[in-house]
């Protein structure tokens, strides 16, 4: 049975905001295809919807890889009323900003990720990104630069939580998920796992991580009335 909102909110309720914490939240087919025509979006429901609306208003920031920005045309990010007055209760901002990783940063400050941000974004970036690329996106982010050759997503996670950002939403993409898989920095896994077969050449949820086996605890569970599975998994 499709759950209410405030259900959702309980199967996804945070034991303290005090403990740093990265949650992934991700939508697969029923094969494990991650996109449809190019697209996350496409795989998803209402009920997937709701849920990503409830996890990004518990979170103190959305981190996202450039390639899911291009590929999924994140804006802003922008709370309804009840999840904006959620937010406002509790003594958060009314939305969460929005983190931008990218090992490039082969983005520019017209794209609508910064046109249409509803708060002022962050971009995470590396000392091997040229300065003039850093520079140009300074009139529209607050860019943090954590590593030499690549992204030190420790230190962002560390950055983060000295700004009172402790409860982290990664929303992907693979890479992004991959390399945080690989330094051991994700704490939960919310996957929706859609009602359809895709086949073709979709990637996985995760990518670049070296094979390991990386255990998980199931923390909740439930079933849509459209056949939307929905897992929470903590890492163990």
């Amino acid at each position: 049975m499709t759950p209410t909102r405030d259900e959702i909110f309980e199967l996804y309720a945070l034991p303290d905001r005090s403990t740093r914490r990265v949650r992934m939240n991700f939508i697969e087919s029923a094969d494990g295809a991650v996109t449809l025509d190019g697209s996350s979006g496409a795989l998803g429901g209402d009920t997937d919807r709701a849920v990503m609306s409830v996890l990004r208003t518990m979170a103190d920031v959305v981190m996202v890889g450039a390639g899911t920005v291009r590929a999924e045309g994140y804006g802003g990010v922008r709370m309804a009323g009840p999840d904006a007055a959620w937010r406002r209760e509790r003594g958060l901002s009314e939305h969460p900003p929005l983190a931008l990783v990218s090992h490039r940063l082969d983005i520019e400050p017209e794209h609508p990720f910064f046109a249409k941000a509803v708060v002022r974004p962050f971009v995470v970036t590396h000392e091997g990104v040229p300065e003039r690329r850093r520079r140009a996106l300074d009139e529209v982010a607050d860019v943090l630069v954590h590593g030499a050759e690549r992204v030190d997503l420790a230190l962002t996670l560390a950055a983060l939580a000295t700004r009172g950002m402790t409860q982290v939403l990664c929303e992907g993409g693979p890479h992004l998920f991959g390399s945080l898989l690989e330094v051991g920095l994700v704490d939960e896994l919310c996957v929706t796992i859609a009602p359809r077969i895709v086949g073709g050449d979709a990637g996985r949820i995760d990518q670049g991580a070296p094979e390991a086996d990386r255990r998980l605890r199931l923390a909740s569970s439930f079933v849509d009335d459209e056949g939307y599975v929905f897992l929470r998994y903590a890492v163990t």
